[in-house]
């Protein structure tokens, strides 16, 4: 029985109407011709690297054990901030230092190496000319130490941690607005309670069928954070939210 062919998945921000993506597969297919490239997204809006880390904690351990995540949104792109390969949690990791992995570096066991970058390499490119190089490589069986030097510095952790305040509740943020005008806070609940946010107080229901057509409402989405929906509608624009709206939310336990 033969094994699986190697499996990697790829997240970026470039969309596809310019090839960036193409070329990044020309690289990973011909370092491994039998990979299995699987994309996630090119979607995420252009240098939003907290939507690309927001992306990459929903699906990064949802894959098979040995998967390589190449993860490409970088505004940082040839300047001092690393590039890394990471293992963590049986899987394997490629992208800048610059949060959007901070979903696998902060798990527990996470190892990190500063990707070697080659003098040839183009400083507008490391996409291409570094991350799918190196995923190529660990897709091999290259162990991750021959990639680079060990990368001890703090992670960088972009979402804004929740703050309890004296009344019990909860001081947090929206941290994203998904295609749906779901706005995404930075608050993890248990159902129950209430979510206060542009001057309404939310009740925090199952689902979205349990509010009325077209009324705002506060539900536990799949990743577990809690979100402002509206009903077949867009919560977003109705109440005027963006990320960094603040939230508060009462009667839960919920934390960063």
């Amino acid at each position: 029985m033969s094994s699986p062919a190697p499996l990697v998945t790829l997240l970026t921000d470039f969309g596809t109407a310019d090839g960036y993506v193409g070329e990044m597969k020309g690289v990973l297919k011909s370092g491994v011709p039998g990979v299995e490239i699987i994309d996630i997204t090119h979607d995420v809006p252009p240098q939003d690297v907290e939507a690309g880390r927001l992306a990459l904690a929903r699906y990064w351990q949802r894959f098979p054990p040995g998967t390589v995540h190449l993860v490409v949104v970088d505004p940082g792109v040839g300047t001092a901030r690393a590039a890394l390969a990471i293992a963590s949690a049986d899987r394997l990791l490629v992208g800048p230092d610059n949060g959007v992995l901070s979903p696998a570096l902060l798990a527990s066991g996470a190892r990190a190496v500063r990707l070697d970058v080659p003098r040839q390499a183009s400083a507008t490119f490391h996409g291409r000319d570094v991350f799918a190089p190196a995923a190529a490589a660990l897709l091999r069986g290259a162990p991750l130490a021959d990639l680079g030097a060990p990368h001890l510095a703090p992670v960088v952790r972009r979402t804004p941690v929740p703050a309890r305040r004296s009344d019990g509740a909860l001081q947090g943020e929206v941290i994203t607005i998904d295609r749906f005008g779901n706005a995404v806070t930075n608050c993890l609940g248990v159902h129950g309670g209430t979510v206060e946010v542009a001057g309404q107080v939310l009740p925090l229901v199952r689902t979205y069928a349990d509010a009325a057509l077209g009324a705002p409402v506060a539900v536990i989405g799949s990743s577990g954070l809690v979100e402002i929906a509206e009903r077949n509608g867009n919560a977003a624009r109705q109440l005027g939210l963006i990320r960094g709206s603040p939230v508060v939310m009462r009667r839960g336990d919920a934390g960063p």
